[in-house]
């Protein structure tokens, strides 16, 4: 590993120093207004969770939440899926379990109201306590050696974990802003575990896709259903985009059943017709596995390792959990190590240009600087060269950018 360390980590340690530094300024007065709605939400919830159940209780007790949803209101009446306990005998009430019954009305109130203090607490409320006195930003710590894939991962605050699919976790991203006479951008990479497991497996299906530049979703799905593309359906395209990334995560018929709300013969024989278009795929994943068997571990483009112990595991749960932990790595771990490359490219770039352009946030697949506006043209150019240029990949590598006085706005 000592390759990877010496050209990829630990050149990294100056470009993530630089962006603890510079960090990212917030506004604070928007996020005080936002507490204030929310706190507000967060009452009216409580009183319509309450007239549903036709009693007062604390809805975040689950000792008291439990019997009402299960024993008075019996939530899962018509549902396949019965109540789970937990080892002290009482119901479970976790985000998982009543997902399972979110058909209910007084379900769906309760998982807002969570969504909407969970929010509160840990973002609206806590980010502006973060702003260092002195030069009113926030500066996140990112850590290198935290994820097993090699990914980054970030504290103080998770800049990781903002929900960008809610309206709500959006709004939290509208909150930082870029510095006067700067704009923020953002520069995504597009698909890019899809575009590395195309590269890894050789499929020859999925690189000619990339190769002209399809898209990808309407693409699988014109195969699996075996119609024109010009006659796919915004479904059949959802049911493909859900196989897509769901095979990287070494997704069954079950998960996929859930997921479509469909019948699991139906998710099998979806399966069925993706493996016969991209045959390569499985047969990547199951090397994969293999040599996790074999060695132990499995490999990222770079030669990062992650030890896969339970590969072997007597207990079927361990092992398949294992085996998708083997199937997903070396993509997600080659995703992560792509990132980096580039960030230590751009970094060195900014320094001999003389740019004063910075990086101020990574989170996944995304990276974030602040531009001052005189250097938008060239900043835009210098990251998409840097980016799409990291790794040789044998399909083409794409960024999508946006720009914006804030984050939301950028992305």
């Amino acid at each position: 590993l000592t390759e990877l360390f010496d050209t990829v980590e630990m050149p990294l340690v100056p470009v993530l120093a630089k962006m603890e530094r510079a960090g990212i300024a917030l506004d604070e007065p928007y996020l005080k207004k936002m507490s204030v709605e929310l706190e507000e939400s967060a009452a009216r919830l409580v009183s319509e969770i309450h007239e549903m159940a036709g009693e007062e209780f604390n809805v975040k007790s689950p000792k008291q939440l439990g019997p009402i949803l299960f024993e008075k209101l019996e939530i899962q009446k018509g549902n396949r899926k019965r109540p789970r306990k937990t080892k002290t005998g009482a119901y479970s009430t976790d985000a998982q379990t009543l997902e399972a019954y979110a058909e209910h009305p007084i379900v769906a109130k309760l998982l807002e109201y969570r969504e909407v203090t969970k929010l509160k607490s840990t973002y609206v409320d806590a980010l502006p306590l973060m702003v260092h006195e002195t030069d009113k930003r926030i500066h996140s710590s990112f850590n290198q050696a935290v994820a097993a894939t090699g990914r980054l991962s970030s504290n103080d605050p998770n800049l990781q974990n903002i929900p960008v699919r809610t309206e709500l976790g959006r709004r939290i991203r509208r909150a930082f802003v870029a510095a006067p006479g700067c704009k923020l951008l953002s520069a995504d990479y597009s698909q890019i575990e899809l575009r590395l497991m195309a590269h890894l497996s050789g499929d020859p299906g999925l690189i000619d896709v990339y190769e002209r530049g399809g898209d990808v979703h309407s693409e699988t799905a014109s195969r699996m259903f075996d119609i024109p593309l010009d006659m796919v359906s915004r479904e059949q395209r959802g049911s493909a985009k859900a196989i897509n990334f769901g095979i990287l995560y070494g997704m069954g018929p079950q998960r996929l059943a859930r997921d479509l709300k469909i019948s699991m013969d139906e998710a099998r024989e979806f399966l069925d017709a993706y493996f016969r278009e991209f045959p390569k795929v499985p047969e990547f994943q199951r090397q994969c596995v293999e040599e996790a068997r074999t060695k132990g571990y499995v490999q990222t483009l770079l030669g990062r390792r992650r030890e896969i112990p339970d590969v072997n595991h007597g207990a079927p749960g361990i092992r398949a959990n294992a085996e998708n932990m083997a199937k997903n790595t070396p993509v997600q771990g080659t995703a992560a190590d792509l990132i980096k490359v580039a960030m230590i490219r751009i970094h060195e770039r900014l320094l001999r240009e003389g740019l004063a352009a910075r990086m101020i946030i990574q989170v996944h697949d995304e990276l974030v600087l602040e531009v001052p506006e005189e250097e938008r043209p060239k900043i835009r150019a210098l990251v998409r060269e840097e980016m799409e240029g990291a790794l040789e990949l044998s399909v083409p590598v794409v960024v999508d950018m946006g720009e914006g006085r804030t984050w939301l706005e950028a992305h």
